[in-house]
């Protein structure tokens, strides 16, 4: 058990830590949302180029969870929708392979948005 939970807290712990630095570091130039922009970007970039995968299975959940596991989803989806159906592929294979998680957003948004009221 704790060589899956290990290698996931260090590599899941340092994603955030380079992401809180960058915005840390850099204030106010690198806001949160150009941390998600560079991490979506960044893992779908690593996983085209083959180098996010390894990470993957390294860490687990620790490399798949935060946004950059996100951006290597869709990267990921793009090139077997490639495969599979040429450059049209390329288009929807990336939201084919992420639609449960697009949608769980969606939808939990929408729950948490009617639950609770905003602060004026």
């Amino acid at each position: 058990m704790f060589q899956q939970i290990i290698p996931a807290f260090l590599v899941g712990g340092l994603l955030c830590v380079i992401g809180q630095l960058l915005m840390d570091l850099t204030k106010p130039a690198f806001t949160p949302a150009h941390v998600l922009v560079t991490y979506v970007t960044g893992g779908a970039i690593l996983g085209a180029l083959g180098l996010y995968g390894p990470l993957v299975k390294f860490a687990g959940a620790g490399a798949s969870v935060p946004l950059s596991g996100f951006g290597y989803l869709l990267s990921k989806g793009a090139i077997e929708g490639v495969g599979k159906r040429g450059l049209l592929g390329a288009f929807s294979g990336g939201v084919e392979a992420a639609a449960v998680g697009i949608a769980a957003a969606v939808l939990f948004g929408y729950l948490v948005s009617i639950t609770f009221n905003p602060k004026g």
